[in-house]
């Protein structure tokens, strides 16, 4: 009894004392300027914040109602004030006042008895008619899109559709289950204003710089910074917001540094986006030609030159800006892939149907990616990404003997991990002579390939995400004389032959962090081993080579206040092991290369600086200082400056790059020069370039012209010098200049639906000190001319369609090595002949899972005539088959078939 007592004596003095306070506390009524909602909220969160018990603002009225015990009125209102709003008895300073939102700026002229009449024309001036569930939302772009309208359905709505030209989100959902408050406070959180909410400053802060939108204009008015195009992908715009790492990148908000996880994009794409010039080639490109690996999947463009290397061998190398392969970086999943011993015949190591991507980047490439870029880099990710388990098959074979196979499966294991399994197989087994020398004009041979990739991405949740891959691959070729017998000795065979027999492995793993709330922070950490063998032999010459490849790459990324400000810094390690054996000559040497890096992102309204730099410590060629830098700047959105520049350093691999002259009678030269690589110095180059994108409407399409300019200036090179006699393959370093010059422009339009024109000119000027003075630069076209067209018809019910695509290389005379040495009936011309290259393909998409093709390439026949000299001597003193400068098969037809399952 007495326990209820007590309970009811508190509670009774409890109730008396909430009625005295009541009692105590002063209520009152001031005008305040304001316009809308948002206006609502900052007065009344002021009111409280200095004391206010209550507060509730009329926007109608323009009256602030106030409770208050022991604050005095004034003090709230000045800090109403403070907040940007006048009263009766403060005004707003004028600082304040201009940093409000461009809806909130309310006329402070007005009298009090107007205000009503002046809201009346906020709502229906500045703000246009919307419909009942139509929002204000602010945002800029396709990133701003895909997080607004996923903060709006993770609050409830069933479906948020937001449109970048009027600024409003449109929503519908269960009034049961959800409100539009709830939703429009869950799109604030996200960092986007709308009418109802504002977003935190320091959740604004952290989006992207691109997503940076203008927080001063009215709602309803245009957003002056709005950069979001109909036709743009998703995933092509995350590419914009991590544009310096120059990678793939997540479909997901976050991204870290060398985790990716890329989708879908256009066939080929020059994203107006990107600080560099950089060409995004989709898997939809690799499907307009035979594209068997990834020598092949430049067929469809224009900016890399691809040439048969070797007569005998038949290899392939590609060019970039006037200058051989081994200049421009070539990496796999932003890993290093094909360098050191893989050089001659790396490209054949990475099978077209392999491929999901390509990014192909013009110039100096980041310095996160290393220091041996010089004229640029080509990046390829492969398969991977799939929403539903998808399992490939292919089959190809042309008329000539040559036959492959290829199976990918990429399966979701669960809602984290997927998985991807690759399967490549190839055979060439008929004698193939178009030019009936009695040698063959491609090797004969198989190769075995095969990958396995397991993903791990929890990016939104925990932060994290990691990627593990691991290839074995085993290839044999043999090539020479149609009678040639590998199973005999190479001292009782009567033919020339050759063979190439390679083992490679390699393993890597990638793993990053997001850090939790801060979007645009991560760390990531890249690793990887490779092993290569090579053992083969030309004729009497043998050369066998190893290399033991370690490398390492930790890169930390954050922001600098903001977005607009972002830094890299890293560090990374590179080892390579090397033993090569040439004749009788036996060479080791370890590389051992530690370095540091770091690189800063400036993004303002109208441009993008990338500055970076990085210092590597190379035990062989010494501290080495590799700054680079790019800018983009948009005098409008179709109208787009890049402007780069930066230096890079290799070694030179000069056994392993050099094995096209290999079948020849040349004896190899080394001129010393007191370097610790074969005598020599290492290479060191300045890339500079400039490009110009501009976009316009043609018949009312989308159509695009690229003008690019880029000079490559050599500090040292390493010179594979031809021509100071036709029976020696001479190196030596650089006493001079060697520069090259590249001009290249590109036109992309459509005519009309579903066909594509690509048109290209190039111009190159390959100069080099030689010993006997400067020359032409050998194997160099001057001019080189591009058409691609391409055409396919509507899609039916079952998604079957007709695809026709065909392309046409022309390349001006080139400078050939001089071989005044040899009697008049083994040299060659000065130059040589233009000549043109035609290639098509017509294939039959007869629903999504089927699909068959036929092609043919070098349709011309154009083919060179003398690819071999003195072919009916091999072992003789002019015997040369690396004078090649045009294809050396005559026309080529395939046919191929996919299958998805």
């Amino acid at each position: 009894m007495k326990l209820y007592i007590s309970r009811f004596i508190l509670g009774a003095l409890f109730l008396f004392t909430q009625f005295i306070s009541a009692q105590n506390l002063s209520k009152n009524q001031f005008k305040v300027k304001g316009n809308c909602e948002m206006c609502k909220t900052r007065i009344e969160g002021a009111a409280k914040k200095a004391g206010a018990k209550t507060a509730v603002y009329s926007i109608d009225l323009q009256t602030l109602t106030i409770e208050t015990d022991k604050v005095s009125t004034d003090d709230i209102l000045k800090k109403v004030a403070e907040a940007g709003h006048d009263n009766e008895k403060f005004k707003a300073s004028d600082d304040v006042y201009k940093s409000l939102p461009g809806c909130c700026l309310y006329d402070r002229d007005l009298q009090p008895e107007q205000a009503e009449s002046h809201h009346e024309h906020h709502a229906n001036t500045a703000a246009p008619a919307k419909k009942n569930n139509e929002f204000y939302v602010r945002g800029n772009c396709a990133s701003c899109k895909a997080r607004i309208e996923k903060a709006a359905k993770n609050a409830g709505a069933d479906l948020a559709e937001w449109n970048a030209e009027k600024q409003t989100v449109i929503l519908n959902f269960d009034p049961s289950k959800t409100s539009s408050d709830k939703i429009l406070k869950s799109i604030s959180d996200a960092g986007h204003d709308n009418e109802k909410y504002k977003a935190a400053d320091d959740v604004y802060k952290g989006l992207p710089g691109c997503c940076l939108y203008d927080r001063d204009f009215a709602f309803g008015e245009a957003n002056p910074k709005v950069h979001y195009e109909e036709e743009t992908k998703h995933d092509e715009h995350k590419e914009h917001q991590a544009q310096s790492d120059n990678e793939s990148h997540s479909k997901h908000e976050k991204n870290i540094e060398g985790v990716v996880v890329t989708g879908s994009k256009a066939a080929t794409s020059v994203s107006k986006k990107e600080t560099g010039l950089v060409f995004n080639i989709d898997k939809k490109e690799l499907l307009k030609a035979a594209c068997c690996n990834l020598s092949e999947s430049f067929e469809t463009n224009a900016t890399v030159d691809v040439s048969f290397s070797n007569a005998v061998t038949g290899t392939k190398q590609l060019k970039m800006l006037g200058l051989d392969q081994k200049y421009t970086s070539l990496t796999k999943e932003q890993l290093p892939e094909i360098r050191g011993l893989a050089s001659a015949y790396g490209l054949n190591f990475i099978p077209g149907r392999w491929i999901e991507s390509i990014q192909l980047t013009k110039g100096g490439s980041t310095v996160t990616n290393g220091y041996e870029s010089i004229t640029g880099q080509i990046n390829t990710e492969l398969l991977k990404n799939a929403k539903t388990p998808e399992t490939s098959l292919n089959l190809f074979s042309d008329f000539n003997g040559r036959a492959e196979i290829n199976i990918t499966n990429v399966s979701p294991i669960n809602d984290k991990w997927s998985q991807t399994f690759l399967l490549h197989g190839n055979g060439t087994f008929g004698n193939t002579d178009m030019n009936d020398d009695g040698f063959l004009d491609r090797p004969k041979g198989t190769q075995i390939n095969a990958a396995y990739l397991l993903n791990y991405n929890d990016l939104e949740k925990s932060g994290f995400g990691s990627h593990f891959g691991i290839n074995f691959i085993r290839d044999e070729r043999t090539a020479g004389q149609i009678g040639f017998d590998k199973k005999l000795a190479q001292d009782k065979q009567p033919a020339y032959g050759v063979g190439i027999d390679i083992s490679r492995f390699q393993v890597w793993n990638k793993t990053g962090y997001v850090f939790k709330g801060k979007p645009y922070q991560s760390i990531g950490w890249m690793n990887q081993y490779v092993y290569h063998q090579q053992d083969s032999f030309f004729g009497l010459r043998n050369y066998a080579g190893k290399q033991h490849t370690y490398y390492s790459n930790l890169i930390f990324e954050s922001i600098l206040g903001n977005t607009n400000h972002k830094y890299k810094a890293g560090a990374s390690f590179l080892y390579d092991g090397y033993e090569e054996n040439y004749l009788i000559d036996n060479m080791k040497r370890n590389e051992i290369v530690p370095g540091i890096f770091a690189e800063y992102t400036l993004t303002g309204l109208k441009y993008t600086l990338v500055a970076g730099t990085r210092v590597d410590f190379h035990n062989l060629a010494g501290t080495q200082f590799t700054p680079r830098v790019n800018f983009k700047y948009d005098f409008t959105p179709q109208t787009i400056l890049r402007l780069s520049a930066g230096r890079g350093f290799r070694t030179a691999n000069v056994f392993a790059e050099n094995q096209q002259y290999f079948a020849s009678n040349r004896a190899i030269n080394i001129l010393p020069n007191g370097g610790n690589i074969y005598g020599l110095k290492p290479e060191i180059a300045w890339n500079y370039g400039a490009s110009l994108q501009q976009e316009f409407k043609l018949f009312g399409r989308k159509s695009s012209i690229i003008a690019d300019f880029f000079r490559t200036d050599f500090q040292d090179q390493v010179l594979v010098d031809l021509d100071r006699s036709p029976q020696q393959l001479t190196f030596y370093n650089l006493d001079g200049k060697s520069f090259a010059n590249s001009f290249q422009t590109q036109w992309d339009f459509t005519p009309f639906k579903n066909f594509d024109v690509r048109l290209a000119y190039k111009y190159y000027d390959v100069q080099a000190d030689y010993i006997d003075g400067r020359r032409e630069v050998p194997f160099m076209a001057k001019h080189r001319g591009f058409v691609n067209l391409a055409y396919s018809t509507n899609k039916n019910d079952k998604g079957g369609f007709w695809s026709f695509d065909t392309t046409l290389n022309w390349v001006g005379k080139q400078r050939l090595p001089d071989m005044a040495g040899n009697p008049a009936e083994f040299q060659l011309p000065v130059y040589s002949n233009s000549y043109a290259v035609l290639n098509a393909q017509i294939s039959k998409n007869f629903n999504k899972k089927l699909r068959a093709y036929l092609g043919g390439e070098n349709l011309t026949s154009y083919y060179q005539k003398n690819a071999i000299i003195d072919f009916k001597n091999p072992f003789g003193n002019y015997f040369d088959g690396g004078m090649v400068y045009a294809p050396i098969m005559k026309a080529n037809f395939y046919v191929g078939l996919d299958v998805t399952f």
